[in-house]
Protein backbone atom coordinates (compact mmCIF):
# COMPACT_ATOMS: atom_id res chain seq x y z
CA UNK A 1 0.00 0.00 0.00
CA UNK A 2 3.07 2.54 0.97
CA UNK A 3 4.21 1.67 -2.29
CA UNK A 4 1.27 2.39 -4.78
CA UNK A 5 0.53 6.03 -2.42
CA UNK A 6 4.45 6.47 -3.80
CA UNK A 7 3.83 5.73 -7.23
CA UNK A 8 0.38 7.63 -7.42
CA UNK A 9 2.10 10.48 -5.98
CA UNK A 10 4.92 10.56 -8.43
CA UNK A 11 2.49 10.18 -11.19
CA UNK A 12 0.83 13.81 -9.63
CA UNK A 13 4.26 15.42 -9.56
CA UNK A 14 4.57 14.21 -13.05
CA UNK A 15 1.73 15.44 -14.44
CA UNK A 16 1.87 18.72 -12.35
CA UNK A 17 5.34 19.31 -13.85
CA UNK A 18 3.94 18.40 -17.69
CA UNK A 19 0.77 20.67 -17.07
CA UNK A 20 3.18 23.64 -15.83
CA UNK A 21 6.13 22.98 -18.83
CA UNK A 22 2.89 23.05 -21.35
CA UNK A 23 1.20 26.01 -19.66
CA UNK A 24 4.02 28.61 -19.87
CA UNK A 25 4.92 29.82 -23.19
CA UNK A 26 7.09 31.64 -24.48
CA UNK A 27 5.89 34.72 -22.45
CA UNK A 28 6.31 32.46 -19.12
CA UNK A 29 2.57 32.88 -18.41
CA UNK A 30 0.62 30.19 -16.78
CA UNK A 31 -2.38 31.18 -18.36
CA UNK A 32 -2.53 30.07 -21.56
CA UNK A 33 -4.24 27.01 -22.69
CA UNK A 34 -3.36 23.06 -21.15
CA UNK A 35 -3.95 19.40 -21.89
CA UNK A 36 -7.20 19.02 -23.84
CA UNK A 37 -7.77 23.03 -24.73
CA UNK A 38 -8.84 23.54 -21.25
CA UNK A 39 -7.62 26.14 -19.06
CA UNK A 40 -5.46 25.87 -16.30
CA UNK A 41 -7.80 26.13 -13.26
CA UNK A 42 -6.19 26.58 -9.47
CA UNK A 43 -8.03 25.06 -6.84
CA UNK A 44 -9.20 28.07 -5.44
CA UNK A 45 -9.21 31.51 -7.35
CA UNK A 46 -7.45 34.46 -5.94
CA UNK A 47 -9.70 37.22 -4.80
CA UNK A 48 -9.86 41.04 -4.96
CA UNK A 49 -12.51 42.69 -2.63
CA UNK A 50 -13.52 45.99 -3.86
CA UNK A 51 -15.26 48.24 -0.78
CA UNK A 52 -17.80 50.96 -0.94
CA UNK A 53 -18.33 54.02 0.05
CA UNK A 54 -16.46 54.90 3.55
CA UNK A 55 -15.62 50.96 3.18
CA UNK A 56 -11.91 51.66 3.37
CA UNK A 57 -9.42 53.38 5.79
CA UNK A 58 -8.53 56.97 4.80
CA UNK A 59 -5.02 58.74 6.16
CA UNK A 60 -3.94 62.54 6.38
CA UNK A 61 -0.94 64.45 7.17
CA UNK A 62 -1.27 67.83 8.00
CA UNK A 63 0.55 71.10 7.24
CA UNK A 64 -1.97 73.75 7.32
CA UNK A 65 -2.02 77.34 6.86
CA UNK A 66 -5.07 77.55 9.49
CA UNK A 67 -7.70 75.48 11.55
CA UNK A 68 -11.13 75.88 12.00
CA UNK A 69 -10.46 75.58 15.99
CA UNK A 70 -7.96 75.98 18.23
CA UNK A 71 -7.69 72.54 19.78
CA UNK A 72 -7.15 71.05 15.78
CA UNK A 73 -3.98 69.99 14.57
CA UNK A 74 -2.14 72.44 12.08
CA UNK A 75 0.65 70.26 11.27
CA UNK A 76 1.23 66.57 11.93
CA UNK A 77 4.91 64.71 11.13
CA UNK A 78 3.57 61.73 10.17
CA UNK A 79 -0.28 60.26 8.55
CA UNK A 80 -2.47 59.15 10.77
CA UNK A 81 -6.10 57.46 10.46
CA UNK A 82 -8.94 59.79 9.46
CA UNK A 83 -11.35 57.19 8.55
CA UNK A 84 -12.38 55.66 10.54
CA UNK A 85 -10.90 57.27 13.86
CA UNK A 86 -13.67 57.41 16.61
CA UNK A 87 -11.78 59.86 18.56
CA UNK A 88 -12.39 62.54 15.83
CA UNK A 89 -16.09 62.12 15.81
CA UNK A 90 -16.77 63.64 18.74
CA UNK A 91 -18.31 67.55 19.56
CA UNK A 92 -15.65 69.85 18.81
CA UNK A 93 -13.20 67.53 17.40
CA UNK A 94 -15.41 66.82 14.47
CA UNK A 95 -14.96 70.15 13.32
CA UNK A 96 -10.88 69.48 12.90
CA UNK A 97 -12.40 66.21 10.90
CA UNK A 98 -14.51 67.86 8.41
CA UNK A 99 -12.39 70.54 7.69
CA UNK A 100 -9.64 68.05 6.85
CA UNK A 101 -11.63 65.38 5.37
CA UNK A 102 -14.05 67.52 2.96
CA UNK A 103 -12.79 68.22 -0.88
CA UNK A 104 -12.51 71.37 -2.76
CA UNK A 105 -14.69 71.27 -6.13
CA UNK A 106 -13.22 73.06 -9.23
CA UNK A 107 -15.70 74.37 -11.64
CA UNK A 108 -13.11 75.10 -14.46
CA UNK A 109 -11.62 71.64 -14.28
CA UNK A 110 -14.20 69.67 -12.89
CA UNK A 111 -12.30 67.99 -10.59
CA UNK A 112 -11.37 68.06 -6.72
CA UNK A 113 -8.80 68.54 -4.36
CA UNK A 114 -8.05 68.58 -0.53
CA UNK A 115 -7.77 72.06 1.41
CA UNK A 116 -4.49 73.55 1.73
CA UNK A 117 -2.08 71.72 3.51
CA UNK A 118 -3.77 68.79 3.60
CA UNK A 119 -2.44 65.38 2.23
CA UNK A 120 -4.70 62.43 1.61
CA UNK A 121 -3.81 58.88 0.98
CA UNK A 122 -5.41 55.62 0.73
CA UNK A 123 -3.66 53.00 2.83
CA UNK A 124 -3.31 48.79 1.91
CA UNK A 125 -3.81 48.52 -1.52
CA UNK A 126 -3.49 45.19 -2.46
CA UNK A 127 -3.15 43.89 1.68
CA UNK A 128 -6.50 42.63 3.53
CA UNK A 129 -6.23 45.09 6.97
CA UNK A 130 -7.67 48.42 5.32
CA UNK A 131 -11.34 46.96 4.20
CA UNK A 132 -11.44 44.48 7.09
CA UNK A 133 -11.61 46.80 9.70
CA UNK A 134 -12.56 50.57 9.03
CA UNK A 135 -11.23 51.42 12.74
CA UNK A 136 -7.16 50.54 13.29
CA UNK A 137 -7.67 48.90 16.66
CA UNK A 138 -10.31 46.74 15.20
CA UNK A 139 -13.44 47.72 17.18
CA UNK A 140 -16.16 45.48 16.13
CA UNK A 141 -18.28 48.99 15.33
CA UNK A 142 -15.76 49.35 12.25
CA UNK A 143 -15.55 45.60 10.80
CA UNK A 144 -15.99 45.17 7.07
CA UNK A 145 -14.94 42.22 4.98
CA UNK A 146 -12.79 40.83 8.25
CA UNK A 147 -15.87 37.53 8.17
CA UNK A 148 -15.28 37.00 4.70
CA UNK A 149 -11.91 37.65 4.54
CA UNK A 150 -11.63 35.27 8.27
CA UNK A 151 -13.33 32.69 6.77
CA UNK A 152 -11.58 32.93 2.99
CA UNK A 153 -8.76 31.83 5.04
CA UNK A 154 -9.96 28.72 7.03
CA UNK A 155 -10.23 27.74 3.44
CA UNK A 156 -6.77 27.85 2.27
CA UNK A 157 -6.35 31.31 1.21
CA UNK A 158 -4.01 33.75 2.58
CA UNK A 159 -4.24 37.37 3.48
CA UNK A 160 -2.51 39.59 1.05
CA UNK A 161 -1.55 37.00 -0.98
CA UNK A 162 -4.55 35.10 -3.21
CA UNK A 163 -7.07 37.35 -1.31
CA UNK A 164 -6.83 41.30 -1.41
CA UNK A 165 -7.93 43.87 -0.98
CA UNK A 166 -8.14 47.30 -3.60
CA UNK A 167 -9.45 50.52 -1.43
CA UNK A 168 -9.62 53.75 -3.26
CA UNK A 169 -10.38 57.28 -2.27
CA UNK A 170 -14.18 56.68 -2.34
CA UNK A 171 -15.12 59.92 -1.98
CA UNK A 172 -14.72 60.91 -5.54
CA UNK A 173 -16.30 59.07 -8.47
CA UNK A 174 -14.21 56.88 -10.75
CA UNK A 175 -13.32 59.86 -13.31
CA UNK A 176 -11.18 60.94 -10.27
CA UNK A 177 -9.01 57.77 -9.96
CA UNK A 178 -7.99 57.04 -12.86
CA UNK A 179 -4.82 55.75 -11.61
CA UNK A 180 -6.52 53.66 -9.02
CA UNK A 181 -8.29 51.48 -12.35
CA UNK A 182 -4.88 50.83 -13.64
CA UNK A 183 -3.12 49.24 -10.58
CA UNK A 184 -6.19 47.40 -9.79
CA UNK A 185 -5.90 46.07 -13.37
CA UNK A 186 -2.29 45.73 -12.59
CA UNK A 187 -3.00 43.22 -9.07
CA UNK A 188 -5.61 41.23 -11.15
CA UNK A 189 -3.44 40.48 -14.01
CA UNK A 190 -0.55 39.58 -11.28
CA UNK A 191 -2.80 37.56 -9.22
CA UNK A 192 -3.96 35.97 -12.26
CA UNK A 193 -0.85 34.87 -13.30
CA UNK A 194 0.54 33.90 -10.22
CA UNK A 195 -2.30 31.69 -9.46
CA UNK A 196 -2.63 30.02 -13.22
CA UNK A 197 -6.21 31.11 -13.18
CA UNK A 198 -8.52 33.86 -13.32
CA UNK A 199 -9.81 36.46 -10.32
CA UNK A 200 -12.93 36.67 -8.55
CA UNK A 201 -14.27 39.98 -7.56
CA UNK A 202 -15.97 40.65 -4.50
CA UNK A 203 -17.65 44.34 -4.35
CA UNK A 204 -19.95 46.02 -1.50
CA UNK A 205 -22.44 48.69 -2.18
CA UNK A 206 -20.91 51.47 -4.44
CA UNK A 207 -17.73 49.40 -5.15
CA UNK A 208 -20.40 47.31 -7.47
CA UNK A 209 -20.84 50.43 -9.38
CA UNK A 210 -16.85 51.21 -9.21
CA UNK A 211 -16.08 47.25 -10.09
CA UNK A 212 -18.86 47.67 -13.32
CA UNK A 213 -17.11 50.62 -14.65
CA UNK A 214 -13.91 49.38 -14.43
CA UNK A 215 -15.01 45.64 -15.88
CA UNK A 216 -17.18 48.31 -19.02
CA UNK A 217 -13.46 50.16 -19.77
CA UNK A 218 -12.01 46.37 -20.89
CA UNK A 219 -11.99 44.57 -23.37
CA UNK A 220 -13.88 41.33 -23.05
CA UNK A 221 -10.49 39.67 -24.13
CA UNK A 222 -9.31 40.82 -20.99
CA UNK A 223 -12.13 40.03 -18.88
CA UNK A 224 -12.46 36.17 -20.75
CA UNK A 225 -8.60 36.06 -19.74
CA UNK A 226 -8.56 37.22 -16.13
CA UNK A 227 -12.18 37.80 -14.39
CA UNK A 228 -13.87 34.10 -13.39
CA UNK A 229 -16.90 36.11 -11.72
CA UNK A 230 -18.13 39.10 -10.13
CA UNK A 231 -20.04 38.66 -6.53
CA UNK A 232 -22.15 41.65 -6.15
CA UNK A 233 -23.12 42.36 -2.92
CA UNK A 234 -25.71 44.88 -1.79
CA UNK A 235 -25.10 47.09 -5.30
CA UNK A 236 -27.04 50.93 -5.74
CA UNK A 237 -26.65 50.12 -9.56
CA UNK A 238 -29.76 52.74 -9.97
CA UNK A 239 -28.45 55.27 -7.13
CA UNK A 240 -29.88 55.10 -3.55
CA UNK A 241 -33.00 57.78 -2.35
CA UNK A 242 -31.28 58.27 0.85
CA UNK A 243 -28.11 60.12 -1.12
CA UNK A 244 -30.92 62.88 -1.68
CA UNK A 245 -31.04 64.11 2.38
CA UNK A 246 -27.68 63.51 2.77
CA UNK A 247 -27.64 66.84 0.27
CA UNK A 248 -30.18 68.24 1.51
CA UNK A 249 -29.74 67.93 5.11
CA UNK A 250 -27.31 65.81 5.91
CA UNK A 251 -26.98 62.18 7.53
CA UNK A 252 -25.49 61.59 10.58
CA UNK A 253 -26.33 57.93 9.90
CA UNK A 254 -28.02 57.87 13.44
CA UNK A 255 -24.67 59.29 16.10
CA UNK A 256 -26.77 61.53 18.11
CA UNK A 257 -23.24 63.38 18.87
CA UNK A 258 -23.08 64.00 15.33
CA UNK A 259 -25.25 66.93 13.82
CA UNK A 260 -26.61 66.64 10.34
CA UNK A 261 -26.37 69.93 9.61
CA UNK A 262 -22.83 70.40 10.48
CA UNK A 263 -21.57 67.00 8.41
CA UNK A 264 -23.53 68.04 5.46
CA UNK A 265 -21.12 70.39 4.35
CA UNK A 266 -18.17 67.38 3.80
CA UNK A 267 -21.19 64.97 2.85
CA UNK A 268 -21.66 67.27 -0.02
CA UNK A 269 -18.29 68.22 -0.75
CA UNK A 270 -17.34 64.43 -1.93
CA UNK A 271 -18.43 63.71 -5.53
CA UNK A 272 -19.37 60.21 -5.03
CA UNK A 273 -22.70 61.56 -2.60
CA UNK A 274 -24.11 62.97 -6.13
CA UNK A 275 -23.10 60.31 -8.25
CA UNK A 276 -25.53 58.22 -6.44
CA UNK A 277 -28.42 60.08 -6.53
CA UNK A 278 -31.09 58.18 -7.84
CA UNK A 279 -31.69 57.58 -11.59
CA UNK A 280 -34.29 58.03 -14.28
CA UNK A 281 -33.92 54.92 -15.61
CA UNK A 282 -35.11 52.70 -12.96
CA UNK A 283 -37.17 55.81 -11.11
CA UNK A 284 -40.20 56.73 -12.76
CA UNK A 285 -40.64 60.24 -13.74
CA UNK A 286 -43.46 61.63 -12.09
CA UNK A 287 -42.65 59.98 -8.44
CA UNK A 288 -42.20 62.44 -5.91
CA UNK A 289 -38.82 61.78 -3.95
CA UNK A 290 -38.36 65.34 -2.06
CA UNK A 291 -41.74 67.05 -1.03
CA UNK A 292 -41.78 70.75 0.56
CA UNK A 293 -44.65 72.97 1.22
CA UNK A 294 -43.91 74.99 -2.05
CA UNK A 295 -42.67 72.75 -4.71
CA UNK A 296 -42.59 68.45 -5.47
CA UNK A 297 -38.81 67.06 -7.15
CA UNK A 298 -38.36 64.15 -9.20
CA UNK A 299 -35.45 62.73 -10.77
CA UNK A 300 -36.02 65.34 -13.50
CA UNK A 301 -35.53 68.15 -11.01
CA UNK A 302 -32.06 67.83 -9.69
CA UNK A 303 -30.89 71.06 -11.15
CA UNK A 304 -33.47 72.89 -9.82
CA UNK A 305 -33.26 71.03 -6.09
CA UNK A 306 -29.53 71.61 -6.61
CA UNK A 307 -30.08 75.52 -6.64
CA UNK A 308 -32.79 75.82 -4.39
CA UNK A 309 -30.67 74.25 -1.51
CA UNK A 310 -27.58 76.76 -2.60
CA UNK A 311 -25.74 73.76 -3.82
CA UNK A 312 -25.01 74.15 -7.65
CA UNK A 313 -21.67 72.72 -7.84
CA UNK A 314 -23.28 70.05 -6.62
CA UNK A 315 -25.36 70.10 -9.96
CA UNK A 316 -22.27 70.33 -11.87
CA UNK A 317 -20.93 67.73 -9.94
CA UNK A 318 -23.72 65.38 -10.90
CA UNK A 319 -23.30 65.88 -14.42
CA UNK A 320 -19.69 65.24 -14.50
CA UNK A 321 -20.92 61.66 -13.16
CA UNK A 322 -23.87 60.61 -14.38
CA UNK A 323 -22.68 59.02 -17.61
CA UNK A 324 -20.60 57.24 -16.04
CA UNK A 325 -22.68 53.81 -15.25
CA UNK A 326 -25.88 55.08 -16.40
CA UNK A 327 -26.58 53.11 -19.44
CA UNK A 328 -25.92 50.09 -17.11
CA UNK A 329 -23.73 47.93 -20.21
CA UNK A 330 -23.43 44.40 -19.33
CA UNK A 331 -20.19 43.82 -17.46
CA UNK A 332 -19.48 40.81 -19.89
CA UNK A 333 -18.24 38.61 -16.32
CA UNK A 334 -20.34 35.85 -14.69
CA UNK A 335 -22.45 37.89 -12.85
CA UNK A 336 -23.69 36.57 -8.95
CA UNK A 337 -25.83 39.72 -7.72
CA UNK A 338 -26.40 39.49 -3.95
CA UNK A 339 -29.07 42.07 -1.86
CA UNK A 340 -31.15 42.69 1.05
CA UNK A 341 -35.06 43.18 1.16
CA UNK A 342 -37.52 43.37 3.23
CA UNK A 343 -35.78 46.09 5.92
CA UNK A 344 -37.83 49.31 6.01
CA UNK A 345 -35.56 51.59 3.75
CA UNK A 346 -35.68 55.53 2.73
CA UNK A 347 -38.06 56.32 -0.34
CA UNK A 348 -39.14 59.26 -0.43
CA UNK A 349 -38.28 63.08 2.10
CA UNK A 350 -40.92 65.36 3.12
CA UNK A 351 -39.33 69.08 4.58
CA UNK A 352 -41.46 71.87 6.16
CA UNK A 353 -40.93 75.90 5.30
CA UNK A 354 -37.62 75.60 7.01
CA UNK A 355 -36.40 73.39 4.43
CA UNK A 356 -33.37 72.35 3.55
CA UNK A 357 -32.22 73.38 7.05
CA UNK A 358 -34.58 70.81 9.24
CA UNK A 359 -34.95 66.90 9.62
CA UNK A 360 -37.47 65.73 7.28
CA UNK A 361 -40.10 63.61 8.03
CA UNK A 362 -38.86 60.04 5.62
CA UNK A 363 -41.32 57.95 3.52
CA UNK A 364 -40.04 54.62 3.90
CA UNK A 365 -40.19 51.65 1.19
CA UNK A 366 -38.71 48.13 0.54
CA UNK A 367 -34.88 47.52 0.55
CA UNK A 368 -31.99 46.42 2.55
CA UNK A 369 -32.21 49.83 5.27
CA UNK A 370 -29.83 51.24 2.64
CA UNK A 371 -29.88 50.55 -1.02
CA UNK A 372 -33.26 50.82 -2.47
CA UNK A 373 -35.13 46.99 -3.60
CA UNK A 374 -35.72 48.57 -7.25
CA UNK A 375 -31.99 49.39 -7.22
CA UNK A 376 -30.06 46.80 -6.33
CA UNK A 377 -32.22 44.44 -8.32
CA UNK A 378 -31.19 46.28 -11.88
CA UNK A 379 -29.03 44.09 -12.37
CA UNK A 380 -31.23 41.32 -13.61
CA UNK A 381 -31.48 43.42 -17.04
CA UNK A 382 -28.44 41.67 -17.93
CA UNK A 383 -29.98 38.33 -18.11
CA UNK A 384 -29.87 37.22 -21.37
CA UNK A 385 -27.80 40.60 -22.77
CA UNK A 386 -24.22 39.00 -22.33
CA UNK A 387 -23.38 35.04 -23.13
CA UNK A 388 -21.51 34.86 -19.36
CA UNK A 389 -24.85 33.70 -16.43
CA UNK A 390 -26.37 36.34 -14.69
CA UNK A 391 -27.68 34.67 -11.62
CA UNK A 392 -29.62 36.75 -9.23
CA UNK A 393 -30.39 35.79 -5.26
CA UNK A 394 -32.42 38.07 -2.79
CA UNK A 395 -32.12 37.96 0.75
CA UNK A 396 -34.85 38.38 2.75
CA UNK A 397 -34.12 40.60 6.04
CA UNK A 398 -30.42 40.95 5.50
CA UNK A 399 -29.10 44.37 5.68
CA UNK A 400 -27.02 46.41 3.69
CA UNK A 401 -23.40 45.64 5.53
CA UNK A 402 -24.78 42.95 8.08
CA UNK A 403 -24.86 40.71 4.96
CA UNK A 404 -21.34 40.74 5.07
CA UNK A 405 -20.98 38.75 8.38
CA UNK A 406 -24.28 36.64 7.65
CA UNK A 407 -24.04 32.74 6.84
CA UNK A 408 -25.81 32.76 3.87
CA UNK A 409 -23.62 35.34 2.33
CA UNK A 410 -20.53 33.10 2.95
CA UNK A 411 -21.88 29.97 1.89
CA UNK A 412 -22.73 31.36 -1.41
CA UNK A 413 -19.26 32.93 -1.41
CA UNK A 414 -17.84 29.73 -0.82
CA UNK A 415 -19.80 27.86 -3.66
CA UNK A 416 -19.04 30.30 -6.03
CA UNK A 417 -14.93 29.83 -5.74
CA UNK A 418 -15.34 26.54 -5.47
CA UNK A 419 -17.25 25.57 -8.44
CA UNK A 420 -15.44 24.15 -12.01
Amino acid sequence: MAAWHRITALSSLLQVGLLLLLSVGSSGRTLDKCLGGKSCQPPRPPVVLIPGDLGNQLEAKLDKPSVVHYICYKKTDSFFTLWLNLELLVPVAIDCWIDNIRLIYNSTTHSTSPPPGVEIRVPGFGQTYSVEYLDPSKRSVGMYFFTIVQAMVEWGYTRDDDVRGAPYDWRKAPNENKEYFLELQKMIEEMAEKAGGPVVLIAHSMGNMYTLYFLNQQPQAWKDRYIKAFISLGPPWAGVAKTLRVLISGDNNRIPVISPLKIRSQQRSAVSTSWLLPYAHSWTKDQVLVQTPTTNYTVLDYQRLYKDIGFEDGWMMRQDTEPLVADLNPPGVAVHCLYGSGIPTQAGFQYTDKFPDVEPTVVMGDGDGTVNLRSAMQCGRWVGKQKQPVMLKELDGNEHVNMLLNYTTVAYIKDVLFSP
